[in-house]
């Protein structure tokens, strides 16, 4: 292949991994600022501010443990060539943009992205060069238990503050506790863009990789601010119409139960980051916000659009597979 196709190819591929970045940050903006938007703790711009602040924090206080897994835990280093990583972004972002846009629904882009690079690895070089150990033990199981594990734990913080201040005027509890959720929600966004931010660092540092500008998987510290900044650029233009469906459509809330549930999304992601699980801040917020909703019953939550979310939970990365697998075989007829 000519010197200029691979530098064509190169470029493309990077062009393709700050675009998902800065839509993963446009997105998950509804995530890190759903629960002070509904209790209206603050307004929508200051919501933002600390949503990027904490983004930008983020890269100095965890590592690239999430970014190696996405770089060496899913494929085989040999096979992420650049119309690889074309197809599996060129997958995640068309997928993405047709549920999370068009149809408002909170969807991951952690397991789309993970589906996009098998789809593009398996059309690549067939099912042996897939990662199946580290897929199992860092995704499925995850995607699995995480939505549990975030209801289980917003669900018991809540009524431990529930049982705290049982004797304490409600009113006067859920103004302090506005307070505390601004906190709460800061802690949610610097876990939350550590998280995000290592999947574009992972993406970029397997191209770099692959053709030989760098000889280890290590991730450069340039790779790393452009990805906080393409994160934090996204979340500059939040997703408002996702911000409506996490904020209003699952179920209504006070300001103690989003301060549970930012806490228990921060707490969630943050082991996740420490111990290199890419995990799904989708499937954490909403498991959060379901958790503290459901201390004021089951009928509080809106099953109808959790039934929806979890139906695109369940498709995203099998059909961003499909998807990567077709368009890495149009690539390669046409390049």
């Amino acid at each position: 292949m000519l010197d200029f196709m691979i530098e064509l190819i190169v470029a493309f591929a990077l062009f393709l991994a700050i675009i998902f970045g800065f839509w993963t940050g446009f997105t998950d903006a509804a995530y890190a600022t759903a629960s002070i938007i509904a209790t209206r703790a603050v307004k929508s711009n200051q919501a933002i501010v600390i949503s990027v602040i904490g983004s930008l924090i983020g890269m100095t206080v965890f590592g690239s443990a999430v970014a190696k897994t996405i770089g060496t835990g899913i494929i085989t280093e040999g096979f992420a060539s650049g119309e690889v990583i074309i197809a599996a972004l060129l997958g995640t972002l068309i997928f993405d943009v047709v549920f999370s846009w068009i149809y408002s629904l909170p969807i991951s882009e952690t397991h789309v992205l993970i589906g996009g690079l098998i789809g593009a690895g398996v059309a690549a070089g067939g099912f042996e060069i897939i990662e199946i150990g580290g897929i199992v033990n860092k995704v499925i199981l995850p995607l699995i238990s995480s939505p549990f594990i975030a209801i289980i734990v917003a669900f018991s913080i809540t009524g431990f503050i529930i049982k705290l201040f049982r004797n304490r005027s409600a009113s006067r509890m859920n103004k302090r506790f506005k307070r505390f959720q601004i906190v709460a929600s800061f802690l949610f966004s610097v876990t939350d863009a550590t998280n995000d931010a290592q999947k574009v660092m992972g993406v970029i540092t397997m191209i770099l990789l692959y053709y030989g500008h760098i000889s280890e998987f290590v991730v450069p510290f340039w790779v790393i601010i452009l990805s906080y900044i393409t994160i934090s650029s996204g979340v500059v233009f939040g997703g408002w119409r996702i911000v409506k469906t996490m904020a209003t459509r699952i179920t209504r809330i006070r300001p103690y139960q989003g301060a549970a549930s930012d806490l228990s999304s921060s707490m969630i992601l943050g082991s996740a980051a420490y111990l290199g699980i890419p995990m799904s801040s989708t499937h954490v917020a909403s498991g959060t916000l379901l958790g503290a909703g459901m201390t004021r019953g089951v009928k509080s939550v809106k099953w109808g659009t959790m039934r929806s979310i979890i139906w695109a939970w369940i498709l995203s990365a099998p059909l961003s597979a499909v998807l990567s697998y077709v368009i890495y075989n149009m690539l390669i007829i046409i390049i």
